[in-house]
């Protein structure tokens, strides 16, 4: 988060007891507080003006900017309570209604999520965020006809969305599509020049890692490994790309390429639960 360099004034503003300050001085004092990261500072001063002035228009403002304080702390069911105090005040807002969204899928209640995602597009059908959310909500939810109308939309209205178009390849992998979700991935991969939706390394290594798992799924084991060594040389913290390719090597019999792999994937965050298995299946 950026940290602007403060005022003497702002700075000896910042140290003044919240019980002497206006209504107006706590708002400024918690937005500033934010910005630098002073969570404690800002939830004392969004608490303060809430009980100096609790009728006042701005205090969705205050709830939602709550919201976000507890949810940087962690603080989940707590953020969600001060959204939806937010809410109930102004329930057409879109900046609330898409923290409250994201809020949800963090908390894993993707039908709440895809409500809220739903709210925001009936207010703005064009919102590509939203859209982008709510198809990723669908497609994992199976409901990849509702995915796909939410995908192309987003696409017709920003062709080259990087996620978007990400998405879409990925349900039509799930649909079985594989020829159209390579054609898609493809085209990602070759784009050149100016307007390519890949602007550093990590996401071009995401697309290969996605494009080997299309190959794999459709049989084509070597070019999947190429792809997985191309997205370890331009990213190797992608801990999936060492699954797959363990996986791929462990098909193939070569015990000890798996294991190394398998091993780096639990190092770079892969859950060494999730591993086990197949390091077992590696002796």
């Amino acid at each position: 988060m950026k940290r602007p360099i403060l005022s003497l004034l702002l700075l000896v503003s910042l140290a003044l007891p919240a019980a002497s300050q206006t209504y107006e001085q706590l708002c400024e004092r918690a937005s500033t507080a934010i910005e630098r990261d002073s969570l404690d500072v800002a939830e004392q001063c969004i608490r303060a003006a809430l009980r100096l002035d609790p009728a006042n228009g701005r205090n969705a403002l205050l709830f939602a900017n709550l919201g976000t304080v507890q949810r940087l702390r962690g603080q989940l069911r707590e953020a969600l309570q001060s959204y939806t105090y937010a809410l109930n005040m102004v329930p057409r807002n879109v900046p609330i209604l898409s923290d409250r969204a994201a809020l949800y899928l963090e908390l894993g209640e993707a039908d709440k999520a895809r409500m809220d995602y739903s709210l925001v597009l009936d207010l703005q059908p064009d919102n590509k965020e939203a859209l982008r959310m709510r198809a990723y909500i669908y497609s994992e939810q199976k409901d990849y006809q509702s995915a796909r109308a939410d995908y192309e939309h987003l696409l017709q209205l920003s062709p080259q969305d990087f996620n978007g178009r990400l998405g879409l390849a990925m349900l039509c992998q799930k649909e079985g599509k594989l020829k159209e979700a390579l054609a898609i991935l493809d085209a990602m991969v070759n784009e050149k020049g100016e307007g390519t939706s890949l602007v550093t390394a990590p996401q071009h290594a995401v697309v290969y890692v996605a494009r080997a798992g299309v190959q794999q799924e459709a049989g084509n084991l070597p070019m999947a490994l190429l792809d997985l060594e191309e997205a370890i040389r331009l990213d190797d913290s992608r801990a999936e790309a060492y699954l797959m390719r363990g996986q791929i090597y462990l098909s193939q019999h070569k015990k000890s390429e798996a294991k190394d792999d398998f091993e780096k994937a639990v190092e770079r965050g892969i859950p060494p639960s999730d591993v086990a298995p197949l390091l077992k299946l590696c002796r």
